[in-house]
């Protein structure tokens, strides 16, 4: 046991010492100049909470008629954050570190780890405030709670390998960052982020089974389970409990695991060129 332990810090010691410094300086320099700091990690999703919430609850009723919908809602938006925040920064990560990399020899990805790691830190913040909300909602939990961590993994896991993905094509084509902020919004407004899954597939029809089909995309299917375990397991409808083929259920974990091995394809690929092209 002692020899494997020492042959992973022979291997990855140093790794992880450069991520740990890389963590540490990202997570500074992200609000580095700002008055409120660290805060606005928190304060972007609550701002958006709260236009979304007044815009699709109070104006256009699409809520699912329960005291839990605004926690709910905020614990979408989090989550959805994360993701963006992720790959938004993840796929500039390996073009802004491009002095560091040529310099210093270590492994191109733990760049853009350590972009995802100070992402998953914000929303351990974000998420602490939504518990807070939930107690103030009188949320009532139970055993399911154990099951988010294995949930926030898949939707790491999921940003991670887009921030791959992306990043690689970055170097290349800078034209990257502009078509992802597009793609973002589309599927932001296509997804059951901001409107209940629910509202959808009450009103049945055509438009029901498409809000069905939704939770085969994985980053729906994360999201609906981690909102389902944490905060609402009788009125979140997840791919578990709105499908009844196992081949079904499995389609967002397969495109998950598919996801992440070609994103660690194509970064393994192409990292040894990084420092010449850029």
């Amino acid at each position: 046991m002692k020899t494997l332990a020492q042959r992973l810090k022979n291997r990855y010691g140093y790794a992880m010492t450069v991520l740990r410094g890389l963590v540490k300086t990202d997570f500074k320099m992200r609000y580095q100049g700002s008055f409120l700091g660290v805060a606005w990690s928190v304060l972007k999703p609550l701002m958006l909470f709260c236009v979304m919430y007044l815009v699709f609850a109070k104006f256009l009723r699409m809520d699912d008629g329960t005291p839990t919908f605004p926690v709910v809602l905020l614990l979408g938006i989090s989550s959805w954050q994360f993701v963006t925040e992720t790959v938004g920064i993840g796929l500039r990560s390996i073009v802004d570190r491009g002095d560091l990399l040529r310099k210093v020899h270590f492994p191109n990805y733990i760049v853009v780890v350590s972009a995802s790691v100070g992402s998953l830190i914000s929303l351990g913040i974000n998420y602490v405030v939504v518990l807070v909300f939930a107690l103030f909602s009188h949320v009532q939990f139970t055993w399911r709670v154990l099951l988010v961590p294995i949930n926030v993994a898949e939707l790491y896991i999921i940003a991670l390998s887009m921030a791959l993905i992306l990043a690689t094509c970055y170097v290349y084509f800078r034209d990257v960052a502009h078509i992802w902020e597009v793609l973002q919004q589309i599927i932001f407004y296509a997804m059951p982020i901001i409107y209940p899954l629910s509202y959808v597939i009450d009103k049945g029809g055509t438009l029901a089974q498409l809000a069905k089909l939704e939770l085969l995309n994985p980053i729906a299917q994360a999201i609906q389970d981690i909102r389902h375990n944490l905060i609402a397991p009788e009125t979140q409808p997840t791919i578990w409990n709105t499908f009844d083929s196992w081949w079904l259920k499995s389609i967002p974990l397969v495109l998950t695991a598919l996801l992440l091995w070609f994103g660690i394809y194509i970064f393994r690929r192409n990292s040894r060129k990084f420092a010449e092209v850029m």
